[in-house]
């Protein structure tokens, strides 16, 4: 390729003058080269001077354009952030592409607890032990290290504080912690036709002691045993 003809863009330039298009393109080509979400605030960083209005402004116009063109892919929110991801009804033929998958089976002690920390955020080891009924510092060391769960502070600046992560909204395919169902979404399943079956389908069996400490607000999401599947 001639050097001569290739111009490179200038990240530097005055971002006033931008276009709508040029933005669009900064912003796609950003979600390309990144393999996982993007915030607002880190698109920020590579676009000094537009404010997150632009910027999400920016993102949905490039959502529509991919919405209009057809693609087998579309623009997310999730995890509090941004991502580029292929259409469900493509899911297939990328199955068949990976002829290989190695899966992750998290124990039903690891998806009790990290139900727990899902619902009662930000969560002591004391908290989780008492709702279970047993010490759960191992299973929580393991979700540590999955990184589906975090430590998020100290309570009273002594006992360790954790909470969910990004990687566990990326599982769910949750855009925050808000999507996950309360508990008058489950009752009013509970009411309809065959939604008892169904609803008790969204709970480990632990979930009923939760619900019953009055520790947790929230039931288990219907999801919760896919992220066993890392």
């Amino acid at each position: 390729m001639d050097s001569e003809n290739v111009t490179a863009v200038n990240p530097t330039e005055e971002v006033d003058l931008m276009s709508e298009q040029k933005l669009k393109s900064i912003l796609e080509a950003i979600l390309f080269a990144a393999s996982e979400p993007i915030s607002l605030e880190q698109f920020q960083d590579a676009l000094p001077g537009l404010d997150k209005r632009t910027v999400r402004n920016g993102l949905a116009e490039l959502g529509a354009d991919y919405q209009e063109m057809g693609r087998s892919f579309h623009l997310i929110e999730i995890a509090n952030g941004y991502q580029i991801c292929s259409r469900p009804e493509y899911s297939a033929w990328i199955e068949k592409f990976y002829t290989r998958q190695v899966r992750v089976t998290l124990s039903p002690s690891a998806l009790e607890t990290l139900a727990i920390v899902a619902y009662k955020q930000p969560v002591t080891r004391a908290d989780v032990a008492a709702i279970r009924g047993v010490n759960s510092d191992s299973v929580l060391n393991s979700l540590l290290e999955k990184g589906l769960v975090r430590i998020a502070g100290r309570k009273d600046g002594r006992s360790l504080l954790f909470s969910t992560t990004d990687e566990f909204l990326q599982q769910f395919g949750l855009k925050d912690a808000s999507e996950l169902p309360s508990l008058d979404e489950i009752d009013e399943l509970l009411e309809t036709p065959n939604g008892s079956d169904l609803a008790q389908n969204l709970l480990p069996n632990t979930m009923e002691a939760v619900n019953d400490s009055d520790s947790i607000q929230n039931p288990l999401p219907d999801t919760i045993e896919e992220v066993a599947e890392q």
